[in-house]
This record gives C-alpha cells, sequence and structure tokens, in this order.
C-alpha cells in the first residue's frame, strides 16, 4: 500500500537512506514505525542458528513493509534489509495510527492489503509442503510474475541463493531443478541469467 508522502511529510515521516545489506529493524524488535519505500526494495528474512536463511517477503518501491506488529503491539517476526540502496519513509507508529483514523480510506486499503498478506502466506505454505522443488521454484516464478503483462520470458531478478532462501531449498537443489526445468523449457537459461 502507498499513502502519499506529502501527508506522511506533514505528519512528521522523515526519509532514510539505506546502502544494500543495511538492516531497517531485526527479528524481535519492538515495532515502533511505518516503513515505506520511496526507491529501492526490501528483504525480509528469518535465519536459524546455522545460518540458513528463509525469505518472509520482498517489497519494492511504492510498498510499505512491517506493519502488522504496529497493530498488535508485537515484536517484528523477521528481520527486514535493503535488498539494494534504497531511501525510505519512517513514520511513528502512533502518528501512523492517527492517519488511520482520520483517513477511513487508507483503513480499508490496509484491510485489503493484510488480507493479501494472509492469503499469500496460505499459499505460500502450500507450496512449501509439496516436496518437490520443480514444483516449488515454478510457484516462486508464478508469484513473482503475477500482475506483470506479457506472455513472454522475462529475466528473474534474483540470484539461485535467494530463490533458494524463498523456497526453503538448497542452492544446490535449486540449481539441478533449474537445469532440469531448462530441459523442458519451463525456463531459459542465457549466459548463466534465468528466464522465465
Amino acid at each position: 500500500m502507498q499513502i502519499d508522502l506529502d501527508l506522511l511529510f506533514t505528519w512528521g515521516a522523515i526519509a532514510k537512506e539505506y546502502k544494500k545489506g543495511e538492516m531497517i529493524f531485526g527479528e524481535d524488535e519492538i515495532a515502533h514505525f511505518y516503513f515505506q519505500i520511496i526507491e529501492g526494495s526490501i528483504r525480509m528474512y528469518n535465519s536459524n542458528d546455522e545460518g540458513k536463511e528463509f525469505t518472509q517477503g520482498y517489497f519494492s518501491e511504492g510498498q510499505s513493509f512491517g506493519e502488522p506488529p504496529l497493530f498488535i503491539d508485537e515484536k517484528y517476526p523477521a528481520t527486514a534489509v535493503a535488498f539494494q540502496d534504497s531511501k525510505i519513509v519512517k513514520l511513528s507508529k502512533e502518528k501512523f495510527l492517527k492517519i488511520l483514523d482520520e483517513y477511513p480510506s487508507f483503513q480499508k486499503q490496509f484491510l485489503v492489503l493484510m488480507s493479501r498478506r494472509i492469503h499469500s502466506k496460505a499459499m505460500t505454505s502450500k507450496d512449501i509442503i509439496n516436496q518437490k522443488p520443480e514444483f516449488r521454484i515454478t510457484a516462486f516464478l508464478n508469484a513473482h510474475k503475477k500482475g506483470k503483462s506479457g506472455c513472454e520470458k522475462e529475466q528473474v531478478p534474483f540470484t539461485r541463493q535467494e530463490i533458494a532462501n524463498f523456497t526453503g531449498l538448497r542452492v544446490e537443489t535449486v540449481i539441478r531443478a533449474l537445469s532440469k526445468m531448462s530441459k523442458t523449457n519451463k525456463v531459459e537459461i542465457i549466459n548463466h541469467k534465468i528466464f522465465y
């Protein structure tokens, strides 16, 4: 969802730049701010004690992220880092909630946004249950391509490691599965780049 930037700045928001890989907030930190991306992209993920990561979400220009804990006074369930150099608007929780009170149309938009995210998580969980790597990768690629026009194959902007992080697979498994998918023309691999 995107709230008008002028409105956010009127309510005291600040814009902050983050370098690629820089943390915006960490898992289990208390949620104090509403975040909206002006430019760049953000990845939210969890990691285990062995350093294995699972990507929970990927957010880009115009999107907000990390809102659920603001509504229920909980800690962030994942870590958010800049996926690329990014500029992000940051507004205090109190002022964000006052905006929602003053502008009921935003409340409805957030209800729709949260419903879409819950639905997406349910679909992702269903896809992860399927043990076939090709199915998981195809589901991820379809979700990434959703809403984009045209049937032509386009370059996938994720590395094999990032696809592994999103699908919960090992990078070696992703490499083998993509090779197999290439042989059946489900993806194209040109100069080590993936097209879907």
